[in-house]
């Protein structure tokens, strides 16, 4: 039983349920003797802006032909993409209202604590009554999953998540939208992950006037150090990143980073696991220069590096 008065919980569904809506989608698919028909699919969003932009989910429009978001007052839009990230599963879709829209108020996801009430909504079925509901608490923060683009950084809660509630937000007891619920990576009975806003917030720009996002690289590929490997290789450290490959031309390559340095810190904050250098550069912007503690041969050496953007997907690879 989660421990707060019932009109905290109503007001704050009361508060976020009217810019929930539902995205009613449709793929053309072919089968095995290549028939075309079409499937169609269903998603909620949460609308963020005046002008019509409703963020949701990647994996709720991808490859979609045709887009129908329903809103909680029953009005009906075709709806188009305007900008879509795979790596953060993240999408911004735009609707043409021509009277005034409800618009959810977006927290702050770097204030969240673990046990903290949060309410996961959706608006799997477009149907009039309002969206669903359901609560529960934050479970875990900086939830490293692994996808086919790399590491993304989720909210884990115990309340439930159906794949029709993707792309709606998990707001906390104020009503605010501190996530954005998504199903489509695997979770256990009773777990749920979410996108932290201030991961979405971080690239809305970007996906609204150019797309997609433009993210900086270092063009890395590092390893954790590790008892063993110091031990095998006599390494002068027990822990950081030991570069194995740099890319040609690329930013860490013009700044005169080498195979076989270790990286202890970057911007003074400490490294033990490769995984921190990419959770880094992820926040920063192209242009931004970045300083890299190195161990070289046992000697320190401050490398800075100007990040660029990447136009390979690959900002930072880090394995074991």
């Amino acid at each position: 039983m989660i421990p707060v008065s019932d009109e905290i919980l109503i007001n704050a569904v009361e508060k976020i349920s009217k810019s929930v809506v539902n995205i009613a989608s449709v793929r053309m698919i072919q089968d095995q003797i290549f028939r075309v028909f079409p499937v169609e699919g269903v998603g909620s969003g949460v609308i963020i802006d005046k002008r019509g932009y409703i963020l949701t989910n990647n994996h709720v429009i991808e490859e979609s032909e045709r887009l129908r978001i329903t809103l909680s007052d029953g009005r009906i839009f075709n709806g188009k993409v305007v900008g879509a990230d795979e790596a953060t599963d993240l999408a911004v879709v735009k609707i043409e209202p021509k009277e005034d829209i409800p618009l959810a108020a977006l927290g702050d996801s770097d204030k969240l604590k673990m046990g903290q009430i949060v309410i996961a909504v959706g608006n799997p079925f477009g149907l009039t009554g309002g969206p669903t509901v359901t609560s529960g608490i934050v479970s875990s923060l900086n939830r490293s999953i692994q996808t086919q683009t790399g590491v993304l950084e989720l909210i884990q809660t115990d309340a439930a998540i159906n794949p029709g509630n993707s792309g709606g937000p998990l707001v906390n007891t104020t009503g605010a939208v501190v996530a954005i619920n998504t199903a489509k990576m695997p979770y256990a009975q009773g777990i749920g992950f979410a996108v932290p806003i201030n991961t979405a917030k971080s690239i809305l720009k970007d996906l609204i006037e150019k797309g997609r996002v433009s993210r900086p690289w270092i063009g890395i590929h590092s390893i954790g150090v590790t008892p063993q490997l110091r031990q095998y290789y006599g390494l002068p450290m027990s822990d950081g990143a030991l570069v194995v490959q740099v890319e040609p031309y690329s930013p860490a390559d013009n700044s005169g980073l080498r195979r076989g340095d270790i990286i202890e810190n970057i911007d003074k904050k400490r490294i033990e696991e490769p995984s921190q250098i990419a959770t880094y550069v992820r926040k920063k912007h192209v242009g931004d220069t970045i300083s890299l503690t190195v161990n070289r041969n046992a000697r320190r050496l401050e490398i800075a590096i100007t990040l660029e953007e990447n136009d390979t997907d690959l900002y930072v690879k880090s394995s074991g």
